[in-house]
Formats: C-alpha cells, structure tokens, sequence
C-alpha cells in the first residue's frame, strides 16, 4: 500500500483551547472518565468541547484487541469500575447535555462484552435526565445475541455499530473483527426491537475502491441501517496503517449525495466526520 505522509491543506486543524474546553475536560478528570475523543486522539475534540459534547468511553481506556487504525490502548485491562455508570450520568447531567453518546472499549475478557455495564450506563443516565436521549456506539459482542439483546432493553434511542472498512481490508485494518458478523449485529437489531434506528460509520483512505465503498454501503442498507457517517482515515501514529489517499472534500460531497440517492435517510460525510460527530444533528435529521 503506498502512503501519504504530508496533510494536505483542509486537514488543518486548530489546537484545543478555550473555556468550554477546559470545562469538560476539568469535569472529565475530575470524574476520573475517559472519553473517546481524547483517546483516540479524534480531531473534532475542540469543537465538540467547546460546544459542551463529548462521546464518553467506558469499561476503562485499553481494549482487547489491536485494530490497526485506532490510536486507543490495548491490553493489559482492569475489571470494570461499577461506580462508573453514575459518575457518567452525574458528569452528563451537571453538563445539562440532551443528546448523549456512550461508546467503549472492546472488552472481549468479559463475559458478555460489557453489555451489562452499557445497559446499566443508559439507565443510570434515563433516571437522572429522563428526556436525554442516548446514542450507543457499540464495539461487536462477538457475536454474542444476549449481549446485544441486554443493551438494547436498556432502550438506547440510537444503536451505533461502525462497519468501519470494506470486507477485502478486513483482516489488515481490523484483525479480531468479522465484516459478516458486524453487518449481522446492525440486522440483529431490527429483529430485537425495529424501533430503534442504527448507525454506522466508514472509513475512507485506507485503499478501498469506489465499487467497494458502493457495495458496503447497499450491505448497510440491506440489513436497515439508515444512518451513515463516512471520514477520512488519519494515521495515528507511525505504528499504525499508513494513509493510502486524502479524500478531497468535494469527493466526500458526492458520496453524501450518492447515500441519499441510495436510500440513507442521514448522512454525514466529510475529512472530520467521525461517529459521534453532530450526533445530534443527524439524529434529528434522519428521525424529524
């Protein structure tokens, strides 16, 4: 795969400051929680902190597995904190946040994936702030139907699960992942409670053709998934994939265009779209 180093000019971005910044991240310390966008190194965290939102990461900051794009911690990991659910939703309420996203590590050692602790993190969060509404962006439980089945009685308003790449770079960018069994998962949901919407997310620049992102996005539409948010991939650090190719922004124009055409009813696509980015937004969009 040949890389590229050098950024081009719209990947600019300016560092982290202001007061709402200092904020959050003060609320972040001081509740001794992780966020996602600190982690994993994310390049909206200025703008996502200085409008008061921020994606909480739990069951800790190391995962289990080793995916080659992700700039967050693997192994060793530490038994889940059970006074984690009600720090998140005292630092969610004393934000007065509405739209919430709660996503974590993949925590394969635990039995069930931590499924019990996301559901115990939505309902803590529901007790607090009955009218927030959360958005779970899940890691893939193995597989494992109870798991799944257990976050979403918890009643998540939105059930995220990033399908991340194509299936032909499966097993390069996400070794420990099955592409059929993600796409299984978002399916899964429809079939458990067809009330809640799913969202998933793709990667671009890491070598995939056009007709691969075509066909992995009529995958997603085929297994009702309605919700999409496609960015560009940035190398972390020189231990992960290299960058194959800088989208331009007009190319991440079209493929919003193209979703619409396809049958997605949100989409948010761009050079700094990630998951959790305007969440919110696409939410209200997709379900006015």
């Amino acid at each position: 795969m040949r890389s590229q180093t050098k950024k081009p000019p719209w990947l600019t971005r300016r560092l982290p400051s202001g007061p709402e910044y200092e904020k959050i991240r003060g609320l972040m310390n001081r509740g001794r929680l992780h966020t996602v966008c600190q982690e994993a190194k994310c390049p909206n965290i200025w703008e996502c902190f200085s409008n008061r939102t921020a994606t909480f990461l739990i069951l800790g900051d190391r995962c289990t597995r080793n995916c080659r794009f992700c700039a967050v911690a693997h192994s060793p990991v530490e038994p889940p904190d059970p006074a984690e659910p009600v720090r998140v939703a005292e630092t969610v309420e004393k934000l007065g946040l509405v739209y919430v996203v709660i996503t974590s590590v993949t925590r394969d050692d635990l039995p069930d994936g931590g499924a019990g602790h996301f559901a115990k993190t939505i309902r803590e969060i529901h007790r607090r702030i009955p009218e927030a509404v959360i958005e779970v962006l899940i890691p893939d439980f193995k597989g494992d139907a109870i798991a799944l089945r257990t976050v979403l009685k918890a009643r998540p308003q939105v059930l995220n699960h990033n399908i991340e790449t194509v299936p032909r770079l499966y097993a390069t960018v996400r070794p420990g992942a099955l592409y059929a069994r993600s796409l299984e998962l978002l399916g899964r949901v429809k079939t458990i409670d067809a009330s809640i919407p799913t969202k998933s997310g793709l990667m671009l620049g890491l070598g995939e053709t056009t007709a691969e992102i075509r066909q992995t996005l009529q995958d997603l539409l085929d297994v009702e998934c309605r919700m999409l948010t496609m960015g560009q991939y940035l190398q972390p650090s020189t231990d992960h994939l290299p960058v194959a190719r800088f989208v331009p922004p007009a190319e991440f124009d079209q493929w919003q265009q193209t979703a619409f055409q396809m049958g997605f009813s949100g989409v948010a696509s761009g050079p700094f779209v990630r998951s959790s980015y305007h969440a919110k937004e696409l939410f209200n969009a997709a379900n006015p």
